[in-house]
Formats: C-alpha cells, sequence, structure tokens
C-alpha cells in the first residue's frame, strides 16, 4: 500500500480533512524522466511551490477543530532535490525552500513507511504512469537511501517509522488498529516501529 491509500484509510478513520499531493500536475515531470539533468530544476522547483501553496491553505482552517492527514511532508521534495539536482541547483534550491519553510505550520506527528526497494518497484509497475516506464531501480534505490538517511536525522517533529515490509493495512485490520494505537499516543521524539501482527501470525513488535 502507497502513502495516498493509507491516508485515504487513517483520514476515513481519524475523521480527518485529507490534503494530498498532486505530481500530475507538474508539467515538468515526465520531462524530467526523459532528461532529468535538462529538468531537474524545473521539477523540483515546481513541487516545492506546490507543496507550499497546499499546507498555505491550513491556515484557512480551525486547527483545534480539524484534524489534518496528508502523504507529504513540505521537506520530502528536499530529498529529492538532494537526489537529483547538481551543487549550483541545489544551494538554490535550498535558499528556496528555507525561506518558505519558516512560514508553514508543523505537522503534530510524521510516519515514515520503511520498506525495500523492490516493494516501491512492484508498487510503481502496478500504478505505472507512462512516463514512470523510465524510472529505474538503480534510481529507487538512490531515494530509498537519501530517505533513510534524512530520517534518521529528522527531529523538526515527534516520528514514527514503520516497517511496512510485512502489513497489509487494507486488507488486514488488525495492522491498521494497531497502527491507529500508535498514532493516538505519539513518541516525543522518534519511534521505530514493527507492527505487532505479521502474516505469519506472530506477535512483534520493535
Amino acid at each position: 500500500m502507497g502513502k495516498k491509500r493509507l491516508a485515504r484509510l487513517l483520514g476515513r478513520r481519524l475523521n480527518a480533512r485529507l490534503l494530498l499531493e498532486e505530481p500530475e500536475e507538474n508539467p515538468f515531470l515526465p520531462l524530467f524522466y526523459e532528461a532529468p539533468d535538462q529538468y531537474g530544476f524545473q521539477t523540483q522547483v515546481f513541487f516545492m511551490l506546490s507543496r507550499y501553496r497546499q499546507q498555505q491553505e491550513l491556515h484557512q482552517m480551525d486547527l483545534f477543530e480539524d484534524a489534518v492527514v496528508s502523504n507529504f511532508i513540505f521537506e520530502k521534495d528536499r530529498i529529492y532535490a538532494n537526489v537529483t539536482l547538481n551543487d549550483t541547483e541545489f544551494a538554490l534550491y535550498e535558499r528556496l525552500a528555507e525561506t518558505l519553510s519558516e512560514k508553514l505550520p508543523r505537522p503534530d506527528l510524521v510516519i515514515y513507511l520503511q520498506t525495500t526497494v523492490n516493494h516501491l518497484m512492484r508498487g510503481i509497475r502496478c500504478h505505472e504512469r507512462g512516463y514512470e516506464r523510465e524510472i529505474t531501480k538503480e534510481y529507487i534505490a538512490q531515494l530509498l537511501e537519501a530517505y533513510n538517511h534524512f530520517f534518521f536525522h529528522y527531529s523538526i517533529t515527534p516520528l514514527l517509522a514503520v516497517n511496512v515490509s510485512e502489513v497489509d493495512f487494507e486488507n488486514r485490520p488488525e495492522h491498521l488498529e494497531d497502527l491507529l494505537a500508535q498514532i493516538k499516543s505519539p513518541p516525543s521524539g522518534t519511534r521505530y516501529y514493527r507492527p505487532a501482527h505479521t502474516e505469519s501470525g506472530k506477535t512483534r513488535r520493535t
């Protein structure tokens, strides 16, 4: 299960408003997969500004009354930028991102879904868009390494890192209930967590 489907499940269970990223709106994304060196900067800046606009909408809500579930954080795009941009482009990107991030609200909890390269590749093939045919296993491995590095050093908000290699939140209700229990008792810092119920039927939690 991907981030968007899990966000929808959590949104329904928590009676929360959904804030979902919209990659299809980025006109540079198909061009990026054809020529990443030429279109990397435009692609990342478009994503950054789009996510900034979406999160700015939260200021129009009563955050004491309305819960929000999102499948992205503003800092997510920095991970991609770090992989795809050259040093000069990334330095400029960082200056823009730092200026914008100061104006955004912070989430109460961030959930990082830990997985494997093969699991990610299967997910890409299941909902493959035309331009995603260009995605290589090597590129996904780079991104996964960048994600792990980022969240290993993440300290901006409480973080729940969830190992999802053996769980099915959509078809195994006990898996989702276990995750919801963790969300309702969030960590004060970082918690690395493997859901209690695995496919083998054994109970396992770390």
